[in-house]
């Protein structure tokens, strides 16, 4: 226990040390340094692959299912978005130095605030090899250093990505140390990063809700991080009903398994008759399970089998073909229904009328609050962050999708000609 201790401690101090170099990098150099790890990538790949076979040998061992071993697998195709996106990454404008709201004071001082890295990012994630790539990418970027913690089922794949991105470091004259990857399946190193308040100065979370909940309770650093993603769309009662048929299929069925997916539609009293035998034989089409209060059950269409809804779906966040629904008498209704059991990610209203809309926007208590638009869209590469570290509902120090603007922080500058205090 000691020696992992050691270790990671060891591999905390590196970090810091980089992190302090990269933060004064130009992004010229940060850029090229990205364009090398992708030209890395590819020449590598068959490099990757073959450490990658030895995670889906061991996989198919341990009897995880297709799916994991899907997320798990390295083709030439998934090497090269890797590759593709670090040069996105690239390609985005550098949030570090930049000075904003310069304003002078009467005594002539300039004060001013200028955006600056977070420092050292411990990112602590399962399954995907492929983060090891984004997630290094958006902290280089941004000036931090990163310790990467992934999933033992990814062990060789992610130890493979981490070596080529700290070549790409150094070969643009950048730390190594600054994309430092901790090579052991011992949990107890993850409780011991979480402990390592003196040089990291902020965990970000990837995973299922066991990891995240771990990591909340455990560590004594900073988290930004999501546990649910328990979204709502709400049909008012002046909704465009096709636009709100679109909106809600799309919310729940373009993808389950995901944060930003629908998991429970509220609708009007006043458009209920109407909507509902409408978007229940849709979605009822599309393989689509229906738990609905007791209004959603007698309106739905004839054919339609609708489960009684309980508290316990209402705050369930299902990540699969699941939805529940519930009619409510008024927008209040629909409004206290969300901050009762939202989870503060992403909440949609669908509604032709602009003060109900704004109502909503005000009101709403969640990272993102959307009018007349799926769910499906609460995503970094969606409101052109180009990528994001995940989503965070936390209200500080950033919310919603995390790029990176949300990997740096504001300190503020005073530009003086010689000022004393009297």
């Amino acid at each position: 226990m000691r020696d992992i201790e050691t270790m990671v401690e060891t591999v905390a101090k590196q970090a810091r040390q980089a992190a302090r170099t990269l933060a004064g990098a130009s992004g010229g150099n940060k850029n090229k340094a990205l364009e090398i790890m992708a030209n890395l990538l590819i020449e590598r790949s068959a490099d990757l692959k073959r450490e990658n076979k030895i995670d889906l040998i061991a996989a198919e061992k341990n009897g995880l299912t297709s799916a994991m071993i899907d997320r798990l697998r390295l083709t030439d195709k998934v090497i090269a978005g890797m590759a593709d996106g670090l040069r996105q990454v690239a390609a985005l404008p550098d949030p570090v130095g930049e000075i904003t709201e310069m304003k002078p004071r009467p005594n002539d001082l300039k004060i001013g605030r200028m955006r600056v890295p977070l420092g050292v990012v411990g990112i602590i994630y399962e399954s995907r090899p492929n983060v090891t790539a984004d997630a290094a990418a958006l902290c280089v970027k941004s000036g931090n250093a990163v310790i990467l913690r992934g999933g033992s089922e990814a062990r060789y794949s992610n130890r493979a990505i981490a070596a080529i991105l700290a070549q790409g470091l150094s070969d643009a004259g950048l730390p190594q140390a600054a994309v430092q990857f901790i090579d052991t399946t011992d949990r107890a190193a993850v409780g011991a990063l979480l402990k390592c308040n003196e040089f990291v100065d902020v965990i970000i979370p990837r995973g299922g809700k066991g990891l995240i909940k771990r990591v909340m309770e455990d560590s004594t650093i900073p988290v930004i991080k999501h546990l649910d993603g328990i979204c709502h769309t709400y049909i008012d009662r002046y909704a465009d009903l096709q636009m709100a048929e679109n909106i809600a299929f799309n919310g729940k069925m373009h993808r389950t398994g995901v944060c930003n997916a629908t998991e429970t539609l509220l609708v009007h009293k006043a458009v209920a008759n109407e909507f509902l035998p409408r978007i229940t034989n849709l979605l009822s089409d599309s393989g689509c399970e229906i738990r609905g209060c007791e209004q959603t059950r007698d309106l739905s269409g004839a054919s339609i089998s609708v489960a009684q809804a309980t508290d316990e779906d209402w705050r369930t966040e299902y990540l699969e073909a699941i939805l529940s629904i519930k009619v409510v008498a008024s927008l209040d209704d629909a409004m206290n229904h969300i901050e009762k059991y939202s989870s503060r990610h992403t909440e949609v209203i669908v509604t032709d009328n602009h003060n109900r809309a704004m109502r909503f926007l005000r009101e709403v208590d969640s990272s993102s609050v959307m009018v007349n638009a799926s769910s499906r869209f609460s995503d970094g590469f969606e409101y052109g962050l180009g990528a994001e570290m995940g989503i965070s509902t936390d209200k500080l120090h950033v919310r919603g999708p995390v790029g990176l603007e949300g990997l740096t922080s504001l300190k503020y500058i005073v530009m003086g000609e010689g000022q004393v205090r009297g």
